[in-house]
C-alpha cells in the first residue's frame, strides 16, 4: 500500500496524538499511594488478625486490592500500626486475648500473646512478616514512632508486678510505681521504648537510665512507669503526653480520661523523664463539675494537642461561644505546648462536636492546615441511626485554632470509624469501619472543606472489623 505525502502526514498525526494521549494516560492513572487497614476475621474464631492493603488510584482515589494480601497480622486482636520514616518497616501491635478469647483484658486476666509484628515494605505495596518482638508490660494498647524514625514506643495498660512475674495488685504492690512516680502509687502502667535498627528494622529494648528497680539489684528498669488506668497517648515536639482515667478501666477501648501526665523525651536515646508539670487534670466551662471525665483520645495535629471528649457539653444561652446554645454530646479541646509540657488551653476553649454524632474516637487535620475533621465511632450498630459520621471545621487563623463548622458536615461514613487517613496526593480522604467491616473514600474540596463520595466505588469490603489504618505515600 503507497500513501500520498498528504496521506502520510495524516497518519504521522495521527500516530502522535496516539502516542501523546497513551503517553498522557500513563502519567495520570497511576498508584499515588497505599492504603493499609488492620482488623479480625468475621468468619474465624480466635480474634485472628489481618492487614488488608489497597493501591490508590491518582485519578479516582479507587482502592484496588494490593496482590498477595490481606496477611496475617502476625497475631490476634491487631489495634495500631505505625509506618516507620522511609515506609520500609511496618510495625503492628497485636493486642492479643485473655484466656477465654475475649479482648478485655484486666491485669488478674491479662492479654495473652501480645506481641508486635515487623513487617518489611516491599515496592508494590506488599508486607512481609519478618520478626516478633515483646512489650515489658502486660494488656498493650497504643504504639507510636518519634519523628526520627529511631525508636518506637508502645503503651501497657498494667505493669507487671514486684516480684517481675504477676500483675501488680493492691496485694503484690509494686514498689517500682512509687519509686518512679511518687505520691505513694503502687500500681502504675508503663510505655515500652524500642529503638530501631535503620538497616535491618529490629528492636532492641531501650533502658531506664533514670529509674532502677528496687526488685533486681538495681538493674535499670526496662520499661517506663506511667500512672495507671492510661488511655491514649502522643508525641509532640520534646515531649510524650500520657492521657490517664480518673477512675479504674477495665474494658477495651478505654475512656474516662481526665489528667494528663507530661514526660520529656530526648530523641536521641529515647529516654523519658517525668515532667515537674505532671499531673494536670482537664478542666471546661460547660460541664457541672468544670472537669473533663470523658476524655478518650489525645492526637497531636499539626503541632496543636487535641483531646477528644465523650462527655456531653451545654452551652448556655448568652455564652460568647461562637457555637449556637445547645447541648452537644461531646467536645473537643485545643492547647498548644508550654515549658514543661504544660497543657496551654487555646482561646475560645472547648468545641463541641456535631449534635447528630457520639463517641468521637479520632481526628485528623488536612495537609493545608485549612480543615480539621473528627471521626465519630457511634453507639454500636449499623444504618442511619448510628451516629456514626465525620464532623468537619474550619481552622481559623484569627484568632489562631478557632475551629467552625463546615457547611454540609457532618459527612457520612461507615457505621463504627476507628480511623481517618488522608492519601498522599492530598484529593481524598479515608476512613475504616469497625461496624459495618468497610472502608468509605471520599473526595476532599479544597475550596470548601466538604468531603463528596468517590465518583467510582466509594465503600469497599473487609473480611471483619477494622480497627485501624494508615497511608503509605511511597510507591517504589
Amino acid at each position: 500500500m503507497k500513501f500520498t505525502k498528504f496521506g502520510k502526514a495524516l497518519l504521522m498525526g495521527a500516530l502522535s496524538a496516539g502516542v501523546i494521549f497513551g503517553v498522557t494516560s500513563c502519567v495520570e492513572s497511576y498508584t499515588v499511594g497505599y492504603l493499609y487497614v488492620t482488623g479480625t476475621v468475621t468468619a474465624q474464631s480466635g480474634n485472628n488478625g489481618i492487614i488488608s492493603g489497597y493501591k490508590i488510584d491518582h485519578n479516582t482515589g479507587k482502592l484496588t486490592p494490593i496482590n498477595g494480601m490481606p496477611v496475617s497480622s502476625g497475631g490476634s486482636n491487631p489495634v495500631r500500626a505505625v509506618l516507620i520514616t522511609g515506609s520500609r518497616f511496618l510495625y503492628v501491635l497485636n493486642r492479643g486475648v485473655d484466656a477465654a478469647g475475649n479482648a478485655d483484658c484486666t491485669p488478674a486476666d491479662p492479654c495473652q500473646n501480645s506481641n508486635i509484628t515487623q513487617f518489611a515494605v516491599g515496592g508494590n505495596g506488599v508486607l512481609t512478616p519478618q520478626e516478633t518482638f515483646y512489650t515489658q508490660g502486660i494488656n498493650p494498647f497504643r504504639l507510636i514512632g518519634d519523628t526520627t524514625g529511631n525508636y518506637l514506643l508502645a503503651l501497657d495498660h498494667d505493669t507487671i508486678g514486684a516480684d517481675g512475674v504477676n500483675p501488680a495488685s493492691s496485694t503484690n504492690p509494686n514498689s517500682n510505681c512509687s519509686k518512679a512516680l511518687g505520691n505513694s502509687l503502687t500500681t502504675c502502667a508503663d510505655i515500652t521504648v524500642f529503638q530501631i535498627n535503620q538497616t535491618t528494622g529490629r528492636l532492641s529494648l531501650v533502658l531506664n537510665a533514670q529509674v532502677t528497680s528496687v526488685n533486681n539489684n538495681n538493674a535499670p528498669l526496662t520499661y517506663f512507669p506511667v500512672p495507671a488506668n492510661p488511655v491514649d497517648f502522643v508525641m509532640t515536639s520534646g515531649y510524650v503526653l500520657t492521657l490517664t482515667a480518673t477512675t479504674a478501666q477495665t474494658s477495651y477501648p478505654y475512656t474516662g480520661g481526665g489528667v494528663v501526665w507530661p514526660y520529656a523525651y530526648a530523641s536521641s536515646s529515647g529516654q523519658l523523664t517525668v515532667s515537674s508539670n505532671s499531673p494536670q487534670p482537664l478542666t471546661d466551662a460547660y460541664t457541672s463539675s468544670g472537669l473533663v471525665s470523658q476524655g478518650a483520645a489525645i492526637v497531636n495535629a499539626s503541632g496543636v494537642i487535641y483531646v477528644l471528649d465523650n462527655e456531653s457539653m451545654t452551652i448556655p444561652s448568652g455564652s460568647t461561644s461562637s457555637f449556637s446554645a445547645e447541648t452537644y454530646p461531646g467536645q473537643i479541646l485545643p492547647y498548644t505546648i508550654g515549658t514543661g509540657g504544660a497543657l496551654q488551653a487555646e482561646t475560645g476553649g472547648i468545641i463541641p462536636d456535631d449534635p447528630t454524632l457520639a463517641n468521637p474516637i479520632t481526628l485528623m487535620v488536612e495537609s493545608k492546615s485549612k480543615y480539621l475533621y473528627v471521626a465519630n465511632e457511634g453507639n454500636n450498630i449499623t444504618g442511619q441511626n448510628s451516629e456514626s459520621g465525620i464532623a468537619g471545621y474550619f481552622i481559623t487563623t484569627s484568632p489562631a485554632y478557632q475551629l467552625t463548622f463546615i457547611a454540609g458536615e457532618p459527612f457520612g461514613s461507615g457505621s463504627g470509624p476507628q480511623c481517618i487517613v488522608e492519601d498522599p496526593s492530598d484529593q481524598f480522604i479515608y476512613e475504616a469501619n469497625e461496624y459495618d467491616s468497610t472502608v468509605t473514600g471520599r473526595v476532599l474540596d479544597p475550596n470548601s472543606g466538604e468531603l463528596d463520595l468517590l465518583r467510582v466505588a466509594s465503600s469497599y469490603p473487609l473480611q471483619g472489623p477494622a480497627t485501624w489504618c494508615l497511608i503509605n505515600g511511597r510507591t517504589g
